[in-house]
């Protein structure tokens, strides 16, 4: 074990009934062992729910240590925010920012729905981490009898307000989940946020059916993006808890008992103006005057389709058997 997690375990203590920050194990295989990859960035700076937990964050480079296993190199934050202290931020988010880049999440999300459909046509779905709902007025337009859950209470109210099924305020450990209640269930851009997500992947092969269709994408910090970007890898952030990669995520399915039916390339659709913005976060100069041409040039809400590789979907099925 390294001498910088027993320094953790050291400083965690000064309050064990509710420590900010907690010493965790290895979120896939449970090892106690591991290297850093990358020290803390916040020090002693407190997150901030609009700042640090906002899907459309660029808080980039900001975040707690990273460390990789030595047995099974997941890579993950340790030590990580207080479970609790996750769920009360996600609570508070609010994300404007997100509503008026939604054209290009219904493109984006438009694609991701083809590729359920070819494994589950219809049926029940549950969306774990729904947001505002943008992904699930798609899938009930396709005919499916849709839920979701969602931590935010903003989020949640507007996603009630579209949709005809119930989405839960929430964790989704916390969600009232049938057992075998639903045929397809999606978590995008959502699994890296959890603290547990075993455990969270365990509730979800309970709450589905048996040849359920799990979908899930997340962020692959051992493509090559990532590597040549190295601590510069624009999804090292505060609110990132679990770093996978197309090893690690598929292990972690297998061994709560799924079967991996695909592994393919996430490619996100955005406007121009948001790219711009993106690139404000590491040249703001340069973001700004991106931003000004694309409006004169009348280009600001032309969407595109961006892929570095580093965004990979996991097609998943729980087994007709189980």
């Amino acid at each position: 074990m390294s001498s910088e997690h027993t320094d953790t375990q050291a400083a965690a203590g000064a309050d064990l009934r509710h420590p900010t920050q907690v010493p965790v194990r290895c979120p896939l295989c449970g090892a106690d062992d591991y290297v850093v990859r990358i020290e803390d960035t916040m020090g002693t700076r407190v997150a901030d729910p609009r700042v640090h937990y906002t899907c459309t964050s660029s808080a980039f480079g900001e975040h707690g240590r990273i460390v990789e296993c030595r047995s099974c190199h997941l890579v993950y934050m340790n030590p990580r925010p207080h479970h609790e202290a996750v769920v009360e931020n996600y609570g508070e988010v609010e994300d404007q920012e997100y509503i008026e880049e939604e054209q290009g999440r219904l493109e984006t999300f438009a694609e991701s729905l083809e590729l359920v459909r070819r494994y589950r046509p219809s049926g029940r779905l549950l969306d774990v981490g729904c947001h505002v709902g943008t992904f699930l007025t798609l899938a009930e337009a396709a005919g499916y009898e849709v839920a979701g859950v969602e931590p935010s209470r903003w989020a949640s109210e507007i996603a009630r307000g579209r949709l005809g099924g119930h989405v839960h305020c929430g964790a989704v450990e916390d969600a009232p989940l049938p057992e075998g209640g639903y045929d397809v269930i999606t978590l995008w851009d959502v699994i890296e946020h959890l603290p547990d997500p075993a455990l969270d992947i365990r509730a979800i092969h309970a709450a589905l059916r048996p040849g359920g269709v799990f979908a899930v994408s997340t962020m692959d910090v051992e493509s090559l993006f990532a590597k040549v970007a190295g601590r510069r890898w624009p999804w090292y952030m505060q609110m990132h808890l679990v770093y996978f990669s197309r090893q690690t995520l598929p292990e972690m399915l297998r061994r709560e008992g799924f079967q991996i039916c695909e592994v393919t390339t996430h490619v996100r659709r955005v406007r121009l103006t948001y790219l711009a913005s993106r690139l404000d976060a590491y040249a703001p100069a340069a973001g700004r005057l991106v931003g000004r041409a694309l409006e004169r040039a009348g280009l600001a809400e032309r969407t595109v389709g961006v892929s570095l590789g580093d965004i990979f979907t996991v097609i998943a099925k729980k087994p007709e058997d189980a």
